[in-house]
């Protein structure tokens, strides 16, 4: 079955669609019904190729590409009336099989209870680029709607035919295509029971408004909830084939280490052992994890270690770094900065740090592979599992088509995940032992040889009239990042300019990628000018701000919050900030506690509104909000890698402090349904506000302004 669209993503607003050669069309038809047996099936036809959703670690651009000539499948109607949708997205706890599944029943016209989906499996999934970037419910629910819409009609037609009368004046509903003159009514399953047909996306997509859904738009409770409740639910870790062997990988004792000698012997030497030397890659198999790690211990190397930077000096480092201006790939300008300077009543330049942070996700890298009659199959926890099979492919001299990757539910990757690094590893032993092997990283592991969200440096230089009006403003990012850069205010003179330093260490997409940063800086800048502006910080907001989404915001959070609040006992704080991101915006309101005397804080209550257009499922985005202001919680406070001489000084949760319960303030999530928007995705603006809100709320309490990341990362001690 080839129902893989390899090339391109199924993005519809950037395809053309039409009937492929009826031979073709019935060739890729059989092979899918095939696999799923008779029924009703929708399937894409591609015309042109398409570039990546968005630029991510490996990612492929597909302009060049020539167009792509198989049939993508994404939906089939069963003759027992199951709906199955196809979606090469993965779920990593963000609930999207629930809010996928709500949108395929809400304009198919069937309960929620008979649609199933199968996810990011390379071998039965349209192509995908990957599960990041807020792409997933801005791109899947037009696709599927626009999918299901099409399987309706079809449906529709077939009904019309057996009962000789004009499609028009039927009725889809509940599953059933109902006749309202005859009171005759036909069930889908009826309606595909003994035949196969298929239809082509139309070039029109006439699909529900969002004003009038009735399955999505609900706050229906998560598919499966009770297997991950009760922990039946299978994770890569989880996954046991017949003959596995257990993998461990040896690493080196710090970044840009190379091995100078390796003797194996004692290992090898071990009963049911496999040792696999494949250039600077050394590996074991064993029948037991403990059996590995002992092989593992037994195997005696030389390295050449080389000179790190430290945690120490990385901002100077990443200051005094920057790659010339040819090479930046983010520059903005409107106006002049200097005359908006010149004529500024008052100035303020300021630099913000932010340090690295780990993704620090429940489930370490984990990957199952066997290969089996000149095949590779792969399971792995992976935001990306076709970049996934393109490496493998490469990596082992195999046609695509030969390689499978299989992505099983996975328990979270915040944007860790796009490399496959524990894919090739376990995938290298397999090969070697002939066996099935599963590779399970270590928590250690995950924090010292994942990648990280990048160190940053920010400038930030502005000016503003004497009643609070922005007349300049200047930002400049060094390494952190690009993303949410620029600036939501209205500013005439502007320039924003992002600056690329070589790595330090490992760095990657995080959660919002960079926009936390740039968040931090630029709303923890604007919270210092209000002051300098001697304005109320929303006032100040509210005055050099004219996007009305930002606003509404705005005002939705300080109403629920009620701002301005005075302050009722000593160490009291309340802080302010917002943005905008990825198609949604958000604004929080923080209020901390502070004891001068021993230096502790505490955040007592958060308060978030955000908006991402029209909302699919009410209860999967408020868990999304409120995890994100958990999390962003830790990078706010005192979440920092620790590394020197090459290594990192803390890779364990006992030395890598993240967020627990008793951290956890009393949290109020605002959504803001637009219905007269699109959805846009949910997974990252959430975190931006929480760390410049907190920073502010600090301010409020004490009168010190904090501008680096993390804020607190050993208390406030008295100043």
């Amino acid at each position: 079955m080839n129902t893989t669209k390899e090339k391109f993503i199924a993005e519809p607003e950037r395809y053309e669609f039409s009937a492929l050669p009826i031979h073709q069309f019935e060739l890729q038809r059989r092979d899918f019904f095939k696999i799923l047996g008779a029924g009703i099936a929708v399937f894409l036809v591609a015309k042109d190729a398409l570039a990546a959703q968005e630029t991510a670690p490996g990612s492929r651009s597909f302009h060049n590409e020539e167009p792509p000539k198989e049939i993508t499948s994404w939906l089939h109607v069963g003759e027992d009336g199951t709906v199955t949708g196809f979606t090469g997205k993965a779920e990593m706890g963000q609930n999207i099989r629930t809010s996928i599944s709500q949108t395929l029943a809400d304009e198919l016209r069937v309960p929620f209870e008979d649609v199933r989906l199968v996810m990011a499996d390379t071998s039965l999934t349209p192509f995908d680029a990957g599960t990041f970037g807020s792409r997933t419910t801005p791109t899947m629910t037009p696709q599927f709607r626009r999918v299901a819409e099409a399987a309706r009609n079809l449906l529709v037609g077939v009904a019309a035919k057996e009962w000789g009368v004009a499609p028009e004046g039927l009725i889809a509903a509940d599953a059933k295509v109902t006749d309202p003159v005859s009171k005759r009514s036909l069930t889908y399953a009826e309606l595909a029971r003994g035949k196969t047909l298929a239809q082509n996306l139309p070039a029109e997509d006439p699909i529900t408004p969002a004003t009038e859904w009735k399955i999505a738009g609900k706050p229906l409770p998560k598919v499966d909830g009770r297997a991950f409740v009760t922990g039946s639910h299978n994770y890569t870790s989880d996954i046991r084939l017949k003959g596995m062997l257990y993998g461990k990988v040896l690493r080196p004792p710090s970044f840009g280490a190379t091995l100078v000698s390796c003797d194996d012997s004692a290992a090898k030497a071990m009963s049911g052992v496999v040792v696999v030397r494949d250039g600077d890659f050394v590996g074991v198999a064993a029948p037991s994890a403990h059996e590995a790690q002992k092989a593992l211990d037994a195997i005696r190397t030389q390295w050449k270690e080389v000179p790190q930077v430290s945690s120490k000096e990385i901002f100077s480092y990443v200051k005094n770094n920057a790659e010339p201006t040819s090479n930046e790939r983010f520059r903005r300008q409107k106006g002049s900065v200097e005359e908006g300077l010149a004529s500024a009543a008052e100035r303020l330049d300021a630099i913000y740090n932010v340090a690295y942070i780990a993704h620090a996700p429940l489930e370490p890298r984990a990957a199952v592979a066997q290969f089996a009659e000149g095949k590779l199959t792969v399971w792995t926890g992976t935001q990306r599992p076709f970049a996934n099979r393109d490496e493998l492919a490469s990596v082992f001299h195999m046609p695509e088509s030969n390689v499978r990757v299989i992505t099983p539910d996975t328990g979270a990757a915040y944007g860790g995940k796009h490399t496959s690094d524990a894919a090739v590893e376990a995938a290298r032993l397999a090969r070697a032992a002939g066996k099935p092997v599963k590779v399970v990283w270590t928590r250690e592991e995950e924090f010292t040889w994942a990648y990280f969200r990048p160190a940053g440096v920010i400038e930030v230089n502005s000016g503003i009239t004497e009643d609070g009006k922005l007349t300049a403003w200047e930002f400049h990012n060094y390494h952190s990042g690009s993303s949410g850069i620029e600036t939501p205010y209205d500013v005439a003179n502007q320039l924003t300019q992002y600056h690329q330093v070589p790595l330090v260490l490992r760095s990657g997409s995080y959660r919002g990628l960079a926009a936390t940063a740039n968040h931090f800086a630029r709303e923890t800048h604007m919270d210092a000018l209000a002051r300098l502006a001697k304005l109320d910080p929303l006032e100040f907001r509210l005055k050099n701000a004219s996007d009305a989404r930002l606003r509404a915001v705005l005002e939705a959070v300080t109403k629920s919050f009620a701002w301005p609040r005075k302050k009722t006992q000593v160490g009291q704080g309340f802080g302010l900030a917002c943005g905008s991101e990825k198609g949604s915006y958000v604004a929080a309101c923080a209020e901390v506690a502070v004891d001068r005397a021993s230096g502790g804080v505490r955040v007592v209550h958060v308060v978030e509104a955000f908006e991402c257009g029209a909302i699919v499922n009410p209860d999967g985005l408020r868990n999304q909000v409120v995890g994100a202001i958990i999390q962003g919680l830790g990078g706010a406070l005192f979440e920092a890698m620790e590394f020197e001489n090459g290594r990192i000084k803390n890779p364990h949760f006992a030395t890598y402090r993240v967020p627990r319960f008793r951290d956890v303030p009393e949290i109020e999530a605002i959504l803001l349904d637009r219905k007269d928007i699109p959805s846009a995705g949910a997974g990252e603006t959430p975190i931006m506000a929480i760390a410049p809100a907190v920073g502010n709320a600090l301010f409020d309490a004490t009168g010190v302004r904090l501008n680096n990341l993390p804020l607190v990362p050993n208390g406030l001690r008295a100043v």
